[in-house]
């Protein structure tokens, strides 16, 4: 496990006319979302990986479909600085990833039909009226980024 890094399995009620899952309650994660956004992704298609300076991100994965979700340590305060990880998320683990700044993440689309996945992040994309500069580092635009997603 990465330090500070929550993950959250989450539960579906299944019934008769499908099923239900919370994804976000208050009472049991201390963060406050400023916005939300919805994104397919095609099979074999990566998403990052890519760092926020001062930004989380709040992921579900829900399915349909399945991620592998990779994540680095680069933070200089951190006792997990230098580790990496990697899960399987989605329809057949569904979950929620809390990824705080300075921690590289990113994700491939690994089942055979796109794949939903959710974020909720805690500052606004571009700032107050999409005025300012994007919290993020782009490592997927780095030939010689030591961050890879095959």
């Amino acid at each position: 496990m990465i330090k500070d890094v929550i993950i959250k399995n989450l539960t579906r009620y299944n019934d008769e006319r499908g099923w239900l899952t919370e994804i976000f309650r208050r009472d049991e994660l201390n963060f406050t979302p400023a916005m939300s956004y919805v994104s397919m992704t095609n099979p074999g298609v990566v998403r990052g990986p890519h760092e926020h300076v001062s930004q989380s991100d709040c992921f579900v994965f829900l399915g349909p479909g399945s991620f592998r979700l990779y994540l680095w340590d680069r933070r200089d305060d951190s006792s997990t600085k230098g580790e990496a990880m990697d899960l399987e998320v989605g329809e057949n683990n569904p979950s929620l990833v809390i990824v705080p700044p300075g921690v590289v993440h990113g994700y491939k689309c690994i089942s055979d039909v796109a794949a939903l996945s959710i974020n909720l992040p805690d500052q606004l994309y571009k700032g107050e009226g999409k005025s300012e500069e994007i919290d993020e580092i782009r490592w997927e635009i780095d030939p010689e980024s030591p961050y890879k997603i095959n």
